[in-house]
Order: C-alpha cells, then structure tokens, then sequence
C-alpha cells in the first residue's frame, strides 16, 4: 500500500471509531483514506455506491460498518474471531472491520464479478492479511462443509429482508455465533416473520439494537440472531428459493 498520511477530513471517522471503542492508529486511518480512494475511483467506471461524497463514505460505509460490533461483548471483540460478510458488495461492513479489527479473519462473500474484483484490489493494495474475497451464491456456498458452521459472526448488510436474510446466514454460523444485520425504517412485520424463519433456522432473534453515533442516529439498529443449534441440513433451500418463498411466510 502506498503512503497516504491521514489529514483532517478523516476525523468523523476517527472520533466516532474511538465512541465505538476502537483506538485506530495511523496505519489504520492510511487504509481507511486509501479504501475510500480505491472506492471512489472504481465507482466511476462500475456501479459500487450511491454514495460518492469524501465524508459520506467514512461516515454512511465505513462508520456505519464499525457499528456491528456494538451486538458484541468487549471480550468477543477482542478474540480471534472468524467472520463471513454475505452480499459484500464494496467490501461492507467486512473489509471495514478487518482493516479495524486485525485480528479478525473476514471473509467477503459476493456473488457480482467485478465487485469481487474490486475487494480484491482493495485486498492486495491495503495488504490486509486477515481478509480474502470469494466469488459465489450463498445457497451454494452454504452446502460446502468448509463453510458450514465454521463463522463466529456473519454480517449481511442492505442484503434481503429478514427472513431470507437469515436463511443465507444461518447456515454459516456456528453454534452460539451471531448473525449481524444493520437495518433501518419500520420493521415490525419483518421482525415478525423474521422470528419464525429464526425458529426453523435453530436460530433466536434478539432485540433490536439502535444505533445512537451520530450522524448515524437516524433510525438505524442492528438485528442480531443468534445460533442456538446447528442449521438444519434442508437449508439453506436451492438458490432463488429464500428470495421468491421467505421461510417466516410459509404457512
């Protein structure tokens, strides 16, 4: 990774990390400030954000992606944690934990080309050790031995609502591991079928957690589930079915 000394404009980032409990040092911020540029430069040429404003990106992406481990304990923070992020997209909140949490092992699940791709630039040029990008469907993924119960926490941010969300998730997700999902708006009804899609998934939803950081206090929470038994084999169902047939639905 080439020199990048923070400067000013990094202190939003800087200052709600540190309310979040993380110290980041100026290595770390050098990697946020290149994420950022990495990210902004790609997304002229492919379609990564919505989000193209300097601050924005630390606060709305990289901020933001921090705020998963408010669902976590100090000590379970500060373990040697195994992490898959579904439906990674730029990269978020995964390779903004691993560049704050390196002693985090973080794998980025992505089923878009050349949004792998871009994480794995991200990857080589930031040379974050602890994180690898991998092409592929959660559905197929899922089934894979390697995979199946091996994460302490799985992370799926702006990904499908709850119930199929949970049914890509579940089966990642070890005995008493967690499963992360920041939301945001009216979620009643999906919490509701998102219970009973938990129940079949050997997994308890929890309340929901707010997120009061400002500037991220605008009805923002996380909703965590955690795994209380193994998945069952069934699930995850074939690829399309957890989007078209949400398990919190069926009769």
């Amino acid at each position: 990774m080439s020199a990048e000394p923070h400067d000013d404009d990094l202190a939003p980032l800087l200052h709600g990390a540190a309310a979040l409990g993380f110290a980041l040092d100026e290595a770390q911020l050098a990697r946020f400030a290149r994420f950022r540029a990495l990210l902004l430069d790609w997304n002229t040429r492919i379609n990564l954000t919505a989000i193209t404003g300097s601050a924005e990106v630390l606060t709305r992406h990289f901020l933001d992606a921090l705020t998963c481990v408010l669902a976590l304990p100090e000590a379970k923070r500060q373990a040697s944690i195994a992490l898959l992020d579904i439906g990674s997209g730029a990269g978020l909140p995964g390779l903004a934990l691993a560049i704050a949490l390196p002693h985090w092992r973080v794998t980025s699940l992505e089923a878009t080309g050349k949004k792998v791709r871009f994480q794995q630039a991200v990857i080589a040029d930031l040379d974050l050790a602890n994180a690898q990008a991998i092409a592929g469907r959660a559905e197929d993924l899922g089934r894979k031995p390697e995979h199946r119960g091996a994460y302490d926490i799985v992370t799926a941010r702006a990904l499908a609502a709850l119930p199929t969300l949970l049914e890509y998730c579940a089966p990642f997700a070890c005995v008493g591991g967690a499963i992360i999902a920041p939301k945001k708006g009216d979620l009643t009804a999906e919490m509701a079928a998102g219970a009973r899609a938990a129940s079949l998934l050997g997994a308890h939803l929890l309340a929901p957690i707010p997120v009061t950081l400002p500037p991220l206090d605008d009805g923002r929470v996380l909703l965590v589930a955690r795994q209380e038994r193994p998945c069952p084999p069934q699930y995850p169902r074939a690829a399309g079915a957890p989007l078209k047939r949400p398990l919190g639905t069926l009769e």
